[in-house]
């Protein structure tokens, strides 16, 4: 009996052990993958920690063990968070993309501002930021996530042209860009949204024509308020929620196709509306049916090869008159002594199909096929343009009258194509005039000038300087931007003469990073890509808050070609150039990323990119700050002393950092900008949420090496 007693406590004891051990299971799994919880500490810091996130921790802390508000995971990872409507603000934070097991991610209907972060939770299904105060545009970064089905940003401020990133997004239901200030063309990748039934694009700035979606099978589509314009496509007819108000659509149904083109195919009605769709004709006893088929598909062989002999005769007799009027034109001609120019035609053509090679990297999404036709005037050979130029024409002599008639004084700067006048317009109106030398332009680039200037009017970015006019009229060619008031950072680098207006830390780091987005523009959201192929810290022009507008941005079409002009460019660029530039001549935006590099190296230790009046070893800035860029000591004594020591040590030398990717000697090892974008951007947020924590109000006030431990919270 005690033997039975003592096995049967075993046995309870065993069952509570075990009992025990699952009752534990559940703490263990939810412990929470420490790069979900980083990434939601930063969200939370980013939001300024707001207490309506309950039991969120800026530091520390388990989401899926904790519950934390609007946080859905499975096992240790975050799969859901849904915060809207909390009245939340700040930003998004820069650790998105850690998140990656998110499916759903909805900050809907708070206060939210700033861009949308370049790198978001790649495997997403649902993201939702309508109601925000976003600006910016759509990050690149979305034509990677391929699960997405449901993509909501309506009613922020998010502006420019809507980039072509949608061609693997195949699986998209629901598309909301509404409320916006979107503008340009819609984007050929909208055809690839195969399985797209909602499209909401009303109240934007749209442009041009709705054919790209015409194949789509939508069941849902509202443009209105936009300037769309042409007809609007008989394939969208059929849709029953249809809303097209507010544009400048052509009154009346679409032309039909042109001849022997056949119809694009029917869009497919909801079931049950297709006439005779999937019923079978009753089948003739006598074969009547067939009978009549088969007669009527002979008559119409019959009468395509009746027409086709027709219209073979009549081409015939047509060439035999032409060849028998050019022989008596031909003979007329010999008799009189002059020569016949057989291959003028051709040789147009050739010439024309090579310049237009010259720009095709000027062109912004969307893409647009230019059509240009030679046309001969007085004052040249120009090209005229029939896709409009969305700059202003001006006249030569509104130009003169704002310049004094381009007098010396107002000159503020020069460079290889012409100088740059100050301008004032009557109307109180202050622009700065790039007047382009002749000299500077062979006949090829002057048939180029104004295909130029329609790629470059349409190149819209907070970061670039707009093109707002040009002139081409009595043989002139100027280019008229928006005047930036505060010079360029070179000339603030090297010549400021008044000690109070050293660039701080945090404008240079703001001046890195708005510079970088603009080449990211140019790089990575215009198709074809539009390499600068002068970047210089001369080109980085300063506004009154300091912000960055990269300059000179589609001039790369215009850049002379013979070898005199070309050294002569490269003299203004020298030190910034690329080694495979040197070498062999070949440019691309990898090229331009390694001119990045040897800037924000101008930027950080305030010298020349080529100074011969420093000792031979530092003469080259590249050469000589390379090899110290890693090393804290040295780069605390390359720092500019403009700064006066004032810059926080961990900042810095992150910052090296992303120089030292930038000017590696091989391209392919150099990052593109959209990774340089994410760094920085980084580095921004990092400092910023340092400082809010040290209620620093001088912002970054700290002094290197000798306060070390204060930075090291960075």
């Amino acid at each position: 009996m005690a033997d039975i007693r003592i096995a049967f406590s075993l046995l309870v004891i065993g069952f509570v052990s075990i009992a025990s051990i699952f009752a534990a299971l559940p703490l263990v799994v939810a412990n929470t993958d420490p790069s979900n919880v980083q990434a939601l500490q930063v969200i939370y810091s980013s939001l300024n920690s707001p207490p309506k996130l309950t039991n969120w921790k800026s530091s520390g802390g388990d989401p899926c063990g904790e519950s934390w508000k609007g946080v859905t995971c499975e096992g240790s990872a975050v799969v859901s968070i849904e915060v809207s409507g909390l009245g939340l603000s700040g930003t998004m934070g820069y650790q998105l993309a850690d998140l990656t097991s998110l499916r759903k991610l909805d900050l809907s209907d708070n206060n939210i501002h700033d861009t949308i972060p370049y790198q978001l939770p790649p495997n997403l299904t649902s993201l939702n930021l309508a109601s925000n105060n976003l600006s910016g545009n759509l990050p690149y970064s979305i034509s990677s996530m391929v699960s997405l089905n449901y993509l909501n940003i309506s009613r922020n401020t998010l502006s420019q042209q809507v980039g072509d990133m949608f061609a693997n997004l195949s699986g998209l239901g629901t598309l909301d860009l509404s409320f916006n200030n979107f503008s340009g063309d819609l984007p050929n990748s909208f055809s690839s949204l195969s399985n797209l039934s909602s499209l909401f694009l009303q109240s934007n700035q749209l442009t041009g024509s709705l054919n790209v979606i015409t194949s789509l099978p939508l069941t849902t589509l509202n443009v209105a308020n936009n300037h769309f314009s042409g007809w609007i496509p008989n394939e969208l007819s059929s849709i029953r929620n249809f809303i097209y108000d507010g544009n400048s659509f052509a009154n009346g149904p679409a032309p039909p196709p042109p001849p022997f083109t056949p119809p694009p195919p029917s869009r497919s009605r909801s079931k049950g509306n297709h006439s005779g769709s999937g019923k079978r004709r009753p089948k003739d006893p006598d074969g009547e049916s067939s009978k009549k088929d088969k007669g009527l598909s002979v008559r119409a062989i019959i009468g395509i090869i009746v027409g086709s002999v027709f219209l073979a005769l009549v081409m015939l007799l047509a060439l035999a008159f032409c060849v028998r009027k050019n022989k008596q034109k031909a003979g007329g001609a010999s008799a009189s002594g002059e020569s016949i120019p057989v291959n003028v035609t051709s040789g147009m053509q050739e010439q024309r199909v090579k310049s237009a090679t010259v720009v095709t990297d000027l062109k912004p999404p969307p893409a647009e096929n230019l059509m240009v036709e030679r046309v001969n005037a007085k004052s040249g050979s120009v090209k005229r343009m029939n896709s409009p130029i969305t700059a202003t024409s001006y006249t030569v002599a509104s130009l003169q009258s704002a310049t004094n008639s381009f007098s010396q004084e107002f000159i503020i700067g020069e460079g290889s194509l012409g100088r740059v006048y100050k301008s004032e317009f009557p109307n109180g109106k202050v622009m700065a005039i790039k007047k382009i030398d002749n000299a500077a332009l062979s006949l090829l680039e002057e048939d180029n000038f104004l295909e130029a200037v329609s790629n470059m009017s349409r190149l819209r970015h907070p970061n670039v300087v707009t093109l707002a006019g040009y002139c081409a009229e009595h043989g002139q060619r100027l280019l008229v931007y928006e005047y930036i008031v505060n010079g360029n950072l070179h000339d603030m680098l090297h010549f400021a003469e008044d000690s109070s207006k050293a660039l701080s830390w945090n404008a240079r780091v703001r001046i890195a990073l708005g510079t970088a987005r603009a080449l990211e523009y140019l790089h990575e959201v215009c198709l074809p890509s539009v390499v600068h192929r002068n970047f210089k810290s001369a080109n980085i022009l300063l506004d009154e808050e300091l912000n960055p507008h990269l300059s000179d941005c589609g001039l790369a079409a215009l850049t002379p070609n013979t070898e005199r002009q070309v050294s002569t460019q490269m003299v203004g660029s020298f030190g910034y150039s690329a080694p495979e530039f040197a070498l062999s001549g070949v440019y691309t935006v990898k090229s331009d990323v390694y001119s990045f590099g040897v800037a924000m190296l101008e930027l950080l230790t305030g010298r020349k990119p080529l100074d011969s009046s420093r000792v031979r070893s530092e003469q080259s800035l590249v050469r000589w700050a390379t090899p110290q860029l890693h090393d804290i000591d040295a780069l605390a004594k390359m720092v500019d002393p403009a700064l006066n020591g004032m810059y926080p040590a961990k900042s810095l030398s992150r910052f090296a950092d992303i120089i030292a990717l930038c000017v590696q000697p091989e391209p392919e090892f150099r990052p593109p900008m959209s990774e340089v974008v994410q760094a920085l951007v980084r580095l921004v947020q990092r400092a910023s949420v340092v400082k809010r924590r040290s209620n620093d109000e001088s912002g970054f006030s700290y002094r290197t090496p000798d306060h070390e431990a204060i930075d090291m919270s960075y």
